[in-house]
């Protein structure tokens, strides 16, 4: 390749400088064609009051190249600011994340001295979930989350799922979720992943309730290819993955978006060893050959994980994987090692030439105002009535008889719940209580109230008793938009 790809590149903290270094110094010994152009990103910037963890620089940059190459960030802790890294990772849209686990040649776990391979792929859904960090204090005993699920989010996660698991030459693709419980949320979710695996035949799909994954990953690991999650699921599930390889210093991971993609370590930013020159490069160098490959440079990048591969088969470690501490290296040891070893090969070398590049041509100038998705409504949509999230320091028959004191005769109280459990019209006297109940007031015909009359209601009840939040009651047709409490 005559011509070098320009990307971004924030080196990040802690540990981030010395390992993003000893990457970029192997890159330069194989000669990779890039051309780096450095952004200021981290814990540094939010002290110089950039809330967003990036200077306007950085982020006119990332946007100009559409690919960023970072080391691992940290967010200040009770300042109020976001994480800078899931900030990142949501601002630009990269919605799918992906981590790849391969049994790695001299890192002894307890499945390759059993002999059982591992070589899977976590896919995590990036941009929904709890990772939106929508949060409220509804009373001062009781916090919310807001959990979103989005039907085009879901979608457009899920085709890419299905290409990559076509791309390299997996067939299985597994779905995880918790749709016995939450059925509206991981329910749509499952439901589209279902949707979709209709346009790819070839590829043999299964679905696992989330806790029933999590216990056959570590008992049968060698049975997965590509198992697909939700946001927070696949951020544990992928921890827990990377436990069975080694550890996060051997987790790489890409968010992959249509205009662009974030290279990174998995771990964090390692603080109590950073400055030391301890480190271990290997997951963000692992996640550099991603890049590579992402742009088609895969002869570069075999050339390096050969040489990694050959140097872990020789016993050369730093010290979080190194059985004889006194022999580990440093982290400009450990990096000399593979830089001395490019051009050789380990006893399985690697082989991905001819491979495609998923880089697009991108032309980000023309990008001029957001993308929007949305399903186009066909059924009748009907507001029935609503949830009236109430602070109450007392029984809940207190806020039913508040309640009825005002409540017009066409509306009832169809339930009333405390964490979730149906405290009245039934209810047991060993339900322990919250000061935060859910009061469920709706039309006795199930006849749509609309929404200005259900405000307006809520103003009403705001006379008699304390209302903290209010969720609308939508059918959809036939389907109820809404789910029902625990015994009722």
């Amino acid at each position: 390749m005559s011509h070098k790809i320009d990307i971004a590149v924030a080196k990040g903290d802690g540990i981030g400088p010395e390992i993003m270094d000893a990457v970029l110094r192997i890159f330069e010994a194989d000669g990779v064609p890039f051309n780096y152009h450095y952004v200021e990103m981290g814990k540094s910037i939010f002290d110089k009051g950039f809330q967003t963890g990036m200077t306007d620089e950085a982020k006119e940059t990332v946007e100009k190249l559409g690919v960023l190459y970072k080391g691992p960030m940290e967010t200040p802790k009770g300042k109020g600011v976001k994480s800078i890294n899931v900030t990142a990772r949501k601002v630009w849209s990269t919605y799918a994340n992906v981590r790849r686990f391969k049994t790695i040649p001299g890192v002894n776990t307890v499945f390759s001295q059993a002999g059982i391979p591992i070589n899977m792929t976590i896919l995590r859904e990036n941009i929904e979930d709890t990772y939106g960090g929508i949060e409220f204090m509804h009373t001062n005993d009781v916090a919310l989350t807001y959990r979103l699920i989005s039907r085009p989010g879901s979608e457009q996660f899920f085709r890419y799922c299905f290409e990559y698991t076509k791309s390299e030459g997996f067939t299985k693709l597994a779905c995880a979720h918790k749709a016995n419980i939450m059925k509206l949320t991981d329910g749509m979710y499952l439901n589209t992943f279902y949707e979709v695996a209709k346009d790819y035949p070839e590829i043999e799909v299964e679905d696992f309730i989330i806790d029933d994954l999590a216990m056959k990953l570590v008992r049968i690991p060698d049975k997965f290819q590509v198992v697909a999650c939700t946001n927070l699921q696949g951020d544990i599930v992928s921890d827990l993955c990377a436990g069975l390889v080694g550890g996060l210093g051997f987790a790489p991971s890409a968010n992959i978006g249509d205009n662009i993609c974030i290279f990174e370590a998995v771990h964090g930013t390692a603080p109590d060893i950073a400055g030391k020159h301890v480190a271990n490069p290997s997951a963000l160098l692992m996640s550099g050959l991603m890049l590579l490959r992402h742009f088609g440079l895969h002869a570069h990048a075999d050339r390096i994980e050969n040489a990694w591969l050959f140097t872990l088969e020789n016993e050369m470690f730093t010290a979080d994987c190194a059985v004889d501490k006194s022999k580990a290296l440093n982290t400009p040891q450990f990096t000399d090692a593979i830089i001395n070893h490019l051009g050789k090969e380990p006893k399985k070398p690697i082989s991905t030439v001819g491979g495609k590049s998923v880089a697009k041509n991108r032309n980000l100038g023309e990008v001029t105002e957001n993308r929007l998705s949305f399903t186009e409504t066909k059924e009748e949509v009907k507001v029935v009535g609503g949830d009236f999230f109430v602070w109450h320091n007392g029984q809940p028959e207190e806020v039913v008889d508040k309640v009825l004191s005002i409540l017009p005769t066409d509306l009832e109280i169809v339930m009333i719940s405390n964490r979730g459990t149906q405290v009245y019209p039934t209810k047991s006297v060993f339900t322990d209580l919250v000061n935060h109940h859910r009061v469920r007031i709706a039309t006795k015909d199930e006849s749509d109230m609309g929404y200005k009359r259900l405000y307006e209601l809520a103003a009403q009840l705001s006379e008699v008793v304390t209302v903290v939040n209010l969720e609308t009651l939508k059918h959809f047709g036939e389907n109820k938009g809404y789910s029902l409490a625990q015994g009722q």
